[in-house]
């Protein structure tokens, strides 16, 4: 595999660091810290690339908390800080590994996301036959530090480089247990190898795709699974006999646990295309997909407790509307006209007696 060199100074420019500040920073420009940061942003900056290039910078304390939407997961936030430097790192470590991803692998990547990913099942669906659908136990709490290290190091050969990455991956804060047994183990090694990547840093989303590349590739050129659609941890291969993919889900369970990966048991299944699949948040049909329930129920609770915010004074009338505009530009990709116009058709916002 081709390495490349020459990414440290890259890395510490000025304009790097300038790029990766807008970057961090859509979105989120009302949080206080993000504000805080780019009141001073030249001084800011200059101190962090003087910080990177003397060897001295120390990735920050991070802050953890719980989401319960459809499951519970841990969410560990970053300074904003360090996060203008993954997203430094990211800006120079993507453009080596994007020609090689393959082309079905649809999270955190330019022009790709969850509608294209929907799309393309869709494509695959109206071949008909069969699909296994799978995913992984605890994604982002399984990998392995080792293993990535090793993956990155083989296309990356600057030791200051590899070393702001191992600087990264190694201060990672715990994260939810993940202690599964694999072949050659022995009793202590679960516990032994460090493992797991804290799931809201732009590192982390491209360490995952890093991670699985391989995975990928074995699936399309080994395998030759022509319709195959990754998106994270979530993927789906569609064939035209029941008995191939029964195969196949053997191989890739084999071939994950390489990588200290755990097939989701209760979530790996063989089914007719015509009955849709479960996958970025639709049921893809080959004609049509569907929103699932849950989605328009988790929306009603949230649009409840943001009403509630909003009549305290706790948001503005644009994180409400930023929040109704997510969903709908979700749900339209599905065949939810008249569900839209019945579930907004129930909003009211109000503040005293002044309603919106």
């Amino acid at each position: 595999m081709k390495s490349f060199g020459g990414l440290w100074e890259r890395l510490c420019s000025f304009d790097n660091l300038l790029t990766a500040a807008q970057n961090a920073r859509r979105g989120k420009r009302n949080r206080p810290d993000v504000a805080q940061f780019h009141f001073r942003l030249e001084p800011n900056l200059f101190a962090l690339q003087r910080e990177l290039l003397a060897g001295t910078y120390q990735p920050g304390r991070y802050r953890q908390f719980w989401i319960t939407e459809k499951k519970a997961r841990l969410i560990s936030a970053a300074p904003y800080g360090d996060r203008v430097v993954h997203h430094a790192l990211c800006n120079v470590l993507n453009p080596l590994w994007e020609p090689r991803f393959i082309h079905d692998s649809y999270a955190c990547r330019v022009g790709k996301g969850t509608h294209a990913a929907a799309n393309r099942v869709a494509e695959f669906l109206r071949a008909g036959g069969w699909v296994l659908k799978m995913d992984l136990r605890k994604y982002f709490p399984s990998l392995d530090h080792e293993i990535l290290l090793g993956l990155i190091a083989r296309r990356v050969r600057e030791r200051k480089v590899l070393e702001l990455v191992r600087r990264i991956v190694e201060t990672s804060p715990p994260q939810e247990p993940a202690d599964w047994y694999f072949p050659g183990d022995d009793l202590f090694t679960p516990v032994s190898r460090p493992k797991g990547l804290p799931i809201g840093n732009q590192t982390s989303q491209f360490f995952a795709n890093v991670y699985l590349d391989p995975f990928d590739h074995f699936v399309k050129e080994e395998l030759r699974c022509r319709r195959y659609v990754r998106y994270v941890d979530d993927f789906v291969l569609l064939a035209a006999e029941k008995a191939h993919l029964t195969e196949v889900r053997e191989q890739v369970t084999e071939y994950l646990s390489t990588l200290r990966l755990r097939v989701h048991p209760r979530k790996c299944q063989v089914f007719p295309a015509k009955q849709g699949v479960p996958f970025v948040g639709y049921r893809i049909f080959p004609t049509h997909r569907k929103l699932p329930k849950e989605n328009v129920h988790r929306f009603r609770r949230r649009m409840r407790r943001l009403a509630e915010q909003y009549a305290a004074g706790n948001v503005s009338l644009d994180q409400v509307r930023a929040s109704v505009h997510g969903w709908i530009g979700h749900a339209r990709q599905a065949n939810t006209f008249r569900l839209r116009e019945e579930v907004l058709g129930e909003l009211a916002f109000s503040r005293g007696t002044h309603p919106v």
